[in-house]
C-alpha cells in the first residue's frame, strides 16, 4: 500500500450508517482477515490482552440491538431537554442534523446487521489511577481502530459507539462476557454501498493543535 492509498483510507473512514447492506453477508474470513491485522497494534508493554467479541447470531445481535436502542434513545431525550450542542457557524452544528438521523437510523435498524464486534480488553479500570486507565484502553482502541481500517478497505463500513454500555451488565449476561472483562466499543458492520466516502469538515487545526505550552498555536520561531 502507497502512501497516497494509506491517507485516502485514513482520510475517509467514516462512520457509516445510513449506507450498509443489511443483505449482504460477511465472510467469516474476511472478519478474521481484518483481526489479524489488529493484533498488529500496540499494547502497553507488549500485554497483548486484546479479547474480541465477534457476533453472528441474528438473535443475539437482536439482543445486542434491543440494549443498544434503549440506551439511544435515554441519551437522546436527555439531549433534546439541554438545547443545542453547537454554536452556530459551528461544523458541528451544520451536521448535527444529520448525525441525528443517520445515529437514530442506526438505532431502529441495528439488528439487520449481518454482525458485531466488541473490542474488549481483560482487566477493569473502574478503581484504577489515571496511568493504568490511559494504558488500558490504549490497549485496546488502536487494535480496535486497525480492525475499522481494514475492514473500510474490504468494502465493509461500521460505526463507533459505546452506546450499549449503559449498563455493561445486560450484554456481559447475553454474551457470557466475564465481568473482569473490560468493553471498549461496539462495532456493528455491513458492507457498504457506493464509494464516495470523503474526508468530513473537522475543527480547525490551529484551534486545538498547542506548540510547548498550551494555549500557543504556532511553532516556535
Amino acid at each position: 500500500m502507497t502512501t497516497l492509498d494509506s491517507d485516502y483510507v485514513l482520510t475517509t473512514t467514516r462512520s457509516v450508517r445510513l449506507r450498509l447492506d443489511f443483505d449482504r453477508p460477511i465472510e467469516p474470513e474476511v472478519i478474521t482477515e481484518c483481526l489479524e491485522i489488529a493484533l498488529q497494534a500496540p499494547t502497553a508493554s507488549n500485554s497483548q490482552q486484546w479479547q474480541w467479541m465477534v457476533v453472528t447470531d441474528p438473535e443475539k445481535i437482536a439482543g445486542i440491538a434491543r440494549i443498544y436502542r434503549d440506551s439511544f434513545m435515554e441519551l437522546s431525550a436527555a439531549r433534546a431537554d439541554e438545547g443545542p450542542r453547537w454554536p452556530d457557524g459551528d461544523s458541528r452544528a451544520a451536521a448535527a442534523d444529520g448525525v441525528t438521523k443517520s445515529a437514530t437510523y442506526l438505532a431502529n435498524e441495528m439488528h439487520r446487521c449481518p454482525a458485531l464486534l466488541i473490542a474488549c480488553i481483560s482487566g477493569r479500570v473502574e478503581h484504577a489511577g489515571h496511568m493504568a486507565q490511559a494504558a488500558t484502553y490504549g490497549s485496546i482502541i488502536p487494535g480496535a481502530w486497525s480492525f475499522m481500517l481494514a475492514a473500510r478497505s474490504r468494502g465493509i463500513g461500521m460505526a463507533w459507539t459505546t452506546l450499549h454500555l449503559r449498563d455493561e451488565s445486560l450484554s456481559q449476561e447475553l454474551l457470557g462476557i466475564p465481568a473482569d472483562v473490560t468493553q471498549a466499543v461496539l462495532l456493528p458492520m455491513a458492507y457498504f454501498t457506493g464509494e464516495t466516502f470523503k474526508p468530513a469538515p473537522r475543527v480547525p487545526l490551529e484551534e486545538i493543535v498547542h506548540w510547548n505550552q498550551w494555549g500557543r498555536h504556532t511553532p516556535d520561531a
